[in-house]
């Protein structure tokens, strides 16, 4: 073999000889997978970003919260990154089916997941088994907004405030129903409520979080615990009556309305919150790209306007207090599901 041919094989290329005697060069299989699948991915991740169009994986129907923040966030990024993000719905299982599709999506940015509370931490201790890890699967990139739950009853409950509330409820023990998805993350506030307040109630389960909203309007149920875009249109039109929030401070959307703790209640933190993650070992560039941009958006006018609008509550985290805070919420809830023996229908 001559000096040329050495320094071809040093480098994943074999000089094969031919029966006539000729010789070629050729990259054998051998040389293809020295291109480790790493190298290929580092390959690849060379180029420009995006190099398509990016698809934002919602794991809830079209119309619902999750959804109308998505496309809050999907339209301006679209601009921002030169290519079209596309909100792309996969409802089911509580959010897992979605989820279990972005993290086993390609790990290049080009696939996102519009999480929420749900499918990136209450579901962990639901569920007997989820098809994905939401800490091991999916790179953290920034938290976008929240909703807290709004305690609110019927108008004919003769009660105007938590405190007033909690002693009504005592004084009736098992005699009070409160609506909710099992499982949902309401599900879940009104039993962290209902431990931390000493009170016993009936849990009436519901297939959606809307009829159980209208029960409670129409008297059938005694209370329940709304989200913020769920619950405030209703107390400004007087069909329901607000006792508090579960977040630390007051919404701006309902400012003269209380937390839990002001009203007299326990001290307690509930709320949907919703994030934007991609599949673990996105390179770290992209998911600094995306949450600069992501900050940017959410910090606009505009956006935060239409989010006030929807009864969301502007929020930003990056990446890294991102994923500590998703860390903290599955370790939170799954006390609660524990005590409370909630198990996902």
């Amino acid at each position: 073999m001559n000096e040329r041919d050495s320094s071809m094989k040093h480098h994943g290329m074999q000089v094969l000889a031919m029966p006539d005697g000729r010789r070629f060069r050729a990259t054998v299989a051998a040389g293809c997978v020295a291109l480790s699948f790493p190298a290929m991915e580092a390959l690849a991740q060379s180029g420009p970003y995006p190099a398509r169009p990016v698809r934002m994986i919602v794991p809830l129907p079209a119309g619902g919260p999750t959804d109308i923040l998505a496309r809050l966030v999907a339209t301006p990024l679209q601009e921002r990154l030169g290519q079209p993000v596309v909100v792309d719905n996969r409802p089911g299982a509580s959010g897992n089916i979605g989820a279990d599709l972005a993290a086993k999506a390609a790990p290049d940015g080009h696939t996102l997941f519009a999480g929420t509370s749900g499918p990136l931490a209450n579901n962990v201790s639901l569920f007997a088994k989820l098809p994905y890890d939401p800490v091991r699967d999916f790179a953290p990139i920034a938290l976008v907004a929240t909703a807290p739950f709004v305690l609110a009853v019927n108008p004919s409950v003769p009660v105007t405030s938590v405190k007033e509330f909690i002693a009504y409820a005592k004084a009736r023990p098992g005699k009070l129903n409160y609506g909710a998805v099992p499982g949902a993350a309401a599900h879940l506030a009104t039993e962290m409520f209902r431990t931390l307040a000493g009170i016993d109630a009936v849990h009436v389960p519901y297939k959606g979080a809307g009829p159980a909203t209208t029960d409670v309007i129409a008297g059938q149920i005694q209370f329940t615990f709304a989200s913020t875009p769920g619950a405030i249109p209703f107390v400004k039109a007087g069909k329901l009556r607000a006792l508090g929030v579960t977040s630390p401070k007051r919404v701006s959307g309902a400012p003269d309305l209380p937390t839990i703790a002001e009203g007299g209640g326990p001290a307690m933190s509930a709320q949907v919150w919703y994030g934007v993650v991609a599949p673990a070992r996105t390179p770290r560039e992209i998911v600094q790209r995306l949450y600069g941009e992501i900050e940017q958006i959410v910090k606009l006018p505009a956006t935060r306007e239409r989010m006030l609008q929807n009864d969301f509550e502007p929020a930003i985290l990056d990446p890294q207090a991102f994923g500590a805070f998703i860390k903290s919420e599955i370790a939170t809830w799954a006390k609660v599901v524990k005590a409370a023996g909630i198990k996902a229908e």
